[in-house]
């Protein structure tokens, strides 16, 4: 009897060390997995840097709202291609020629850089990034057309979102981010007064007669 009871003893503490050692081994497992899936998902938001001639703009780019127009960004900063490169157009209330009339400052690449191919458009519909006061977008003719160009918004500027009438196409721009830290440094270029003399009668007195440069766009190590 007292051996029965024993052996009872021995199984039933087996069976608990067995069943512990299971969870350990699952819990393990599963931190294990979370851990891969959360270094393969990409970051929501990419914090990055703007450095130009007359100061820094600290941004941040919604690569899950905005995954490729993100992509297409970053794939120009790590390539280099916005060292040198320049904000060289601001449109205001006073010297802007299209309609609706917007409040905007527009960069690019170096002149040395070919673009790569244009990427499709993200609508703010898609993407429910509006234009509003610091954000970023691409520039563009007609849809799907969007390379290295791009531009940060002074104030709200709802003619570029998604059914506005800026472009004849309706389909807006594609917002993809937003400066967190020196609108100070935007607004400084935004009120540049000094324009080329163009033939162009739409950038009339848009472009600069000396574009701010910009020195180089870096992204953060993780």
């Amino acid at each position: 009897m007292n051996d029965g009871k024993l052996k009872i003893k021995k199984l039933i503490a087996l069976i608990s060390i067995q069943s512990l050692t299971l969870f350990i081994g699952l819990s393990l497992l599963t931190q294990t997995v979370l851990a891969n899936e959360n270094s393969q998902k990409p970051h929501s938001i990419q914090q990055g840097v703007i450095t130009t001639s007359i100061g820094i703009i600290e941004i941040e780019l919604y690569s899950k709202q905005a995954p490729l127009s993100v992509t297409n960004f970053i794939r120009y900063i790590e390539a280099g291609a916005f060292n040198n490169g320049h904000f060289y157009r601001v449109l205001r209330l006073d010297n802007d020629n299209g309609s609706p009339k917007i409040e905007v400052i527009q960069g690019g690449v170096n002149d040395e850089f070919e673009d790569y191919p244009a990427i499709q458009l993200e609508t703010t519909k898609q993407t429910g990034i509006k234009h509003l006061e610091g954000v970023l977008s691409m520039a563009r003719g007609a849809p799907d057309t969007a390379t290295s160009e791009f531009f940060i918004c002074i104030g709200a500027q709802p003619s570029l979102d998604f059914g506005g009438l800026r472009n004849p196409d309706g389909q807006g721009f594609a917002a993809f981010g937003r400066v967190t830290k020196g609108m100070h440094i935007v607004k400084k270029i935004h009120q540049i007064r000094e324009a080329l003399e163009v033939n162009d009668s739409y950038v009339k007195g848009q472009m600069l007669a000396e574009p701010v440069k910009i020195l180089n766009i870096q992204l953060p190590k993780n």
